[in-house]
């Protein structure tokens, strides 16, 4: 695939996620690429797929951007992206200027893969959190794959509201309202007793640097979802592990203790994982599930891109029993959930 090919494919997705500038600085990139710069060298020495289900050259190249906006290192920039308006011209001479004038920046940038916390995906792992613990009336041992910032495995501190009904705490740190079709959430509140994340790259969004890169992921038309990862980023207090996820996860299995759910749980993450640490990590679970009791059960949490026509897959395996159920369909970034379990 062309990076050109790359920009508009990536331009074609943010236009269906409601980002009419990301799709407009992404058109205007792929027709104006500057092929002698810096950046674009660094670009081209990328090997497979650029696109957005390898190597996200778009987004990193469009994240460094913002993050440039941010941390106002580029007024030029900053006068040109929302909430300022500007002509396609205006924004051209800015970009293509901000592409020359910070390349050292933008090349260091461009070498760390993509690292987003949605936080409106936790909506999904609340309803489907509550599922879990209707089965097994337990505390919960969470356990994340994937985690990056570790925002999602937070979801205890958010709430979920629906149709003027509030499920969560009273005072919660974020407030998610998704598009909500289907059945309300089960009633049952979940208990977090402890919490633990693991990414090949974890981020500790205490660090202004660490948040930077989680907020410059987000986009710019879209700064509702900035001020949420800085609220949820307040309370994230979790020290996560730097390692594989097949690795992190096999002690913990074994090691989870009697009187606790140990729920996993991993957001738009899974798909990223190689084959073959997809296939052994679907057999560890699954053997520790045909370990599982009622005492000491194991559940497993998943919103993934099945290759549906319509978001993601929410799913939820519970042992002892391998019950397997199909919960809904959410959107990528949380805006919308079709909830399937009956309340």
């Amino acid at each position: 695939m062309s990076l050109q090919k790359a920009f508009l494919d990536q331009a074609e997705s943010c236009t269906a996620l409601g980002s009419p500038f990301m799709a407009r600085l992404l058109k205007l990139l792929a027709a104006d690429w500057p092929e002698d710069s810096p950046v674009a060298r660094k670009c081209a020495a990328f090997e497979g797929d650029i696109g957005p289900r390898g190597h996200s050259l778009p987004l990193r190249i469009t994240a460094g951007l913002h993050a440039l906006v941010l941390n106002r290192a580029a007024p030029a920039l900053v006068a040109v992206y929302p909430p300022n308006q500007s002509s396609d011209a205006e924004l051209r001479a800015a970009v293509l200027g901000a592409l020359q004038d910070h390349a050292a920046f933008l090349t260091t940038w461009i070498d760390s893969a993509p690292q987003t916390n949605e936080v409106r995906r936790s909506a999904a792992l609340i309803a489907g959190a509550r599922v879990a613990v209707a089965h097994f009336d337990l505390p919960i041992r969470l356990s994340e794959l994937g985690t990056s910032g570790g925002l999602n495995m937070m979801w205890d501190h958010y709430a979920l509201e629906i149709a003027g009904r509030r499920f969560g705490p009273a005072m919660p740190t974020v407030i998610l309202s998704p598009e909500w079709k289907g059945p309300l959430p089960l009633e049952k509140t979940p208990n977090i007793a402890s919490r633990a994340g693991v990414d090949l790259n974890p981020l500790d969004p205490s660090r202004g640097d660490h948040l930077l890169r989680l907020t410059a992921y987000l986009w710019a038309d879209q700064p509702e979802r900035v001020m949420m990862t800085r609220a949820a980023a307040s309370v994230a207090t979790t020290e996560l592990a730097r390692g594989d996820a097949i690795d992190w996860i096999t002690p913990r299995l074994y090691s989870a203790p009697q009187g606790q759910l140990h729920l996993i749980q991993h957001t738009v993450a899974w798909q990223y994982f190689p084959a073959e640490t997809q296939a052994q990590g679907r057999a560890l679970i699954e053997a520790a599930g045909a370990q599982a009791t009622a005492k000491r059960p194991l559940a497993w949490l998943a919103m993934e891109d099945d290759g549906g026509d319509r978001g993601a897959a929410v799913t939820l395996r519970l042992w002892p029993g391998d019950i397997r159920l199909n919960l809904g369909r959410a959107d990528f970034h949380g805006r919308w959930i079709d909830w399937q379990y009956p309340a």
